[in-house]
């Protein structure tokens, strides 16, 4: 039990009703888990509003409220508190409740469009392989050391964030490497959190449904950057244009990496292939596993990281060569007949094109490059013209499918990303409702030495329908149906 006046601490709080000497169980935001002593804290979602449960976590047994407003009928026995922001004061009082974890453990933000799970999970990779005890919290999973739990979002909720942080601490973890999305800083789920230092990977066409603007989902992620403390450091590729305006108001140490700019930490491509990349890092040459000009600003990223928390260069460097890739990012295989499959989350357009561009480098010309991607339902629309738009004209043959369609209908998803074709591309595109089709159909225009790319969903193994989710692995699904068509 904790009393409910020491976890209130930075709470902004505007009035309260009732007292807060109080003996509190634990803190809930889904009425449906309060239990007897609980505090609940009415949220204002996007689908739902928590104040319209205030209600039901009563009936439960919650004896204090945290509300944006006092609800009509006040209960004698129960404390209620108004705040400013019910997500703002959730965080803190989470960060409050397991006594701030995050301030005994190095915590590292990475934000950004693209490459903050692979960053993450790297960092995370290296560091374990550096010796030490390790946590992640990504968009594939959390990790506290060796022990797996399942990610439900990119950032999660401030209670589980604090949870597993604590979790961290209390086994002996060092370093945590957590993915820091613009939902999650604009939720505020990230108040309240000390960070020893902060990535910025690019920014591009994305989330545009849920921000505004571009310039309101760039303010977002460079507010991460504008609360870091002078105590921290901030990473920053200056090779994107909005990698400067992050440092705008920053109190942290400024840290740059680039491919094509003075920065300081530098690196350049000297050979690109399906096997890795070999690279010069501060001149020295090293030999990864991973691949795409895309992946160079994300080792590069890992490596400025690695030293600025203490591992000497060449170390870093080693580590960064041992590296394997993060499930769903670039994952290949290669079948019997020398098709290469490629299953990629890129999801975005601007992933989209790298992943094609990298591949349109490594490969010979004297093949064909089919891609087959989709679009999700319930998410940014500006984007599913461009995404076809640039399928269309960096493939062989570009073919338009399902991806999550969560609530939309899929043929509606399609002919949105259809009238992104250029004329001229026309003929290369083909349009496939069902996803495990359109997967086959690339299978069997594929002849051999060519190359399959499939992408949107990556590490996912589901497919969203209607409210429900369906197993469905990309990676699996291709490399059965080339074994069934004995390619």
């Amino acid at each position: 039990m904790k009393v409910l006046k020491d976890i209130l601490y930075k709470v902004r709080i505007e009035a309260v009703k009732g007292i807060t000497d109080v003996a509190v169980n634990k803190i809930e935001f889904d009425s449906r888990k309060v239990e007897l002593n609980d505090v609940f804290v009415a949220i204002r979602g996007v689908i739902s509003d928590g104040h319209d449960f205030i209600e039901k976590a009563l009936s439960q047994g919650a004896n204090v409220i945290i509300c944006e407003e006092f609800p009509l009928q006040i209960v004698n026995g129960v404390t209620y508190i108004k705040v400013k922001n019910s997500n703002e004061a959730l965080a803190f009082m989470a960060s409050n409740y397991y006594e701030t974890p995050s301030s005994k453990i190095k915590l590292v933000g990475v934000t950004g469009t693209n490459g903050k799970t692979t960053i993450a999970s790297l960092l995370y990779q290296l560091f374990k392989k550096a010796g030490y005890k390790v946590g992640l919290l990504s968009t594939v999973k959390v990790l506290v050391d060796e022990a797996e739990y399942k990610a439900t979002h990119t950032t999660p909720d401030s209670l589980t964030i604090n949870y597993y942080l604590n979790e961290m601490v209390a086994i002996g973890c060092e370093f945590c490497f957590m993915e820091v999305s613009s939902h999650g800083i604009h939720q505020k789920r990230t108040e309240g959190l000390h960070f020893q230092g902060g990535i910025f990977t690019n920014l591009s066409h994305d989330h545009l449904d849920y921000h505004n603007t571009f310039a309101e989902y760039r303010d977002v992620k460079k507010k991460f950057f504008d609360e870091l403390p002078k105590t921290a450091f901030a990473i920053s590729n200056i090779d994107d244009k909005n990698g400067t305006i992050m440092f705008q108001n920053t109190k942290a140490k400024k840290v740059t990496y680039a491919l094509k700019s003075y920065a300081d930490y530098k690196a350049q491509i000297l050979e690109n292939q399906f096997t890795g990349l070999l690279m010069k890092i501060d001149n020295n040459e090293v030999w990864t596993k991973l691949i795409g000009s895309f992946n160079a600003y994300n080792l590069l990223a890992i490596y400025a990281t690695a030293v600025e928390l203490g591992i000497e260069e060449q170390e870093a460097l080693l580590l960064l060569s041992s590296l394997e890739s993060v499930s769903g990012r670039f994952q290949y295989i290669v079948s019997d007949s020398k098709i290469t499959a490629i299953v990629d989350y890129a999801h975005t357009p601007d992933a989209l094109e790298n992943v094609l561009k990298t591949i349109e480098d490594i490969r010979t010309k004297n093949e064909q490059l089919i891609t087959v991607v989709g679009c999700g339902g319930d998410r940014d629309k500006t984007k599913r013209p461009i995404m076809a738009q640039i399928a269309s004209q960096l493939s062989t043959k570009a073919i338009f499918t399902s991806d999550n369609p969560r609530s939309e209908d899929p043929g509606v998803i399609i002919d949105e990303m259809e009238k992104g074709v250029e004329p001229q591309n026309f003929k290369k595109t083909l349009s496939v409702l069902d996803r495990k089709q359109a997967i086959k159909t690339a299978c069997q225009l594929a002849l051999p030495n060519d190359i399959i790319l499939i992408a949107g969903k990556g590490h996912e193994t589901y497919q969203e329908i209607n409210g429900v989710r369906y197993d469905f692995d990309d990676l699996k699904i291709v490399k059965e149906l080339l074994e069934q068509l004995g390619k």
